[in-house]
């Protein structure tokens, strides 16, 4: 099987991007990697540091090592991650990417911190993949009201900060603030900042990836691949997929769990094979 890195090439070459998308629990699981292996894609499972208290990181590990023990390119990715500690805790398990979120720090900060996890990541695992953030884009995967306090233009990622960012800090993958908000704002979300991407992606020579993508245009998301992102995050998407479709598998006086909670995996399925096959120009 390919590695992270070698499918990223791919990507790169293919001008596509690989869906990222989070999971709380094996239902989640089961409905990202049943529909990649439908489409024949390669897809990265995503679990911060709250879904992996949940449903736990050696368990999550596991699942996707059996998965690949099969040649499917599933991969899995310690979103959000923002202590030393707990980031070394995700490397020593066996993670095949991390991200370092230190972007509501001081740039100064942010690469002191990202660096040190950098040389730990690779001094225990050459082929790890890490991730830095540069440029605020909230926190919550959740429904909200209106944007994030600390979201605007002025927090986007500026190219040249993001290149001296990638030297001084020797990350593989790129998080920028490009107008990409993480949850669903229910006024509708920004656009993305298609020329900013552009911009960066000129200049720094490593894959981006698009954070929140959850509530972005299909016509922006075909912009943004276009311009150079080549890892889309999906969360919220798929958890109010999960509850609408649970909440329709309690309707009935169904008790057994495998088949009410069979309705939000379904629903999840949808989304994933619809964000995957956009992804992909399928």
């Amino acid at each position: 099987m390919k590695s992270l890195r070698e499918y990223l090439s791919w990507a790169e070459e293919k001008c596509v991007a690989i869906g990222h998308f989070n999971i709380s629990d094996s239902e989640g699981f089961k409905a990202v990697t049943e529909t990649a292996h439908e489409l024949n894609l390669p897809v990265i499972i995503g679990v911060s540091e709250g879904e992996r208290e949940f449903i736990g990181l050696a368990e999550a590990v596991a699942m996707v090592k059996t998965i690949q023990n099969n040649n499917q390119p599933v991969f899995l990715n310690a979103d959000h991650t923002y202590s030393i500690e707990k980031a070394k805790i995700a490397i020593d398990a066996g993670v095949d990417c991390i991200i370092i979120d230190a972007a509501e720090k001081s740039l100064e900060e942010n690469t002191k911190l990202t660096k040190e996890i950098v040389d730990y990541a690779k001094s225990k695992n050459p082929k790890i993949l890490v991730e830095g953030e540069i440029g605020f884009i909230g926190k919550s995967s959740n429904l909200l009201e209106s944007l994030p306090e600390g979201v605007s233009v002025e927090t986007q990622t500026d190219p040249k900060e993001a290149l001296q960012f990638i030297k001084n800090t020797g990350i593989d993958l790129l998080a920028p603030s490009v107008g990409n908000v993480h949850g669903i704002v229910k006024t509708g979300n920004p656009k993305l900042n298609i020329e900013r991407i552009k911009a960066i992606k000129d200049i720094v020579g490593i894959p981006l990836v698009l954070h929140g993508g959850s509530g972005i245009t299909d016509d922006n998301f075909k912009k943004a691949i276009k311009a150079g992102i080549r890892i889309i995050h999906i969360n919220t998407e798929l958890r109010v997929a999960y509850k609408e479709g649970i909440r329709e598998g309690l309707k009935s006086r169904e008790v057994a769990p495998y088949k009410f909670l069979a309705e939000g995996v379904e629903e999840m399925k949808e989304v994933v094979k619809e964000r995957l096959k956009l992804f992909n120009n399928l």
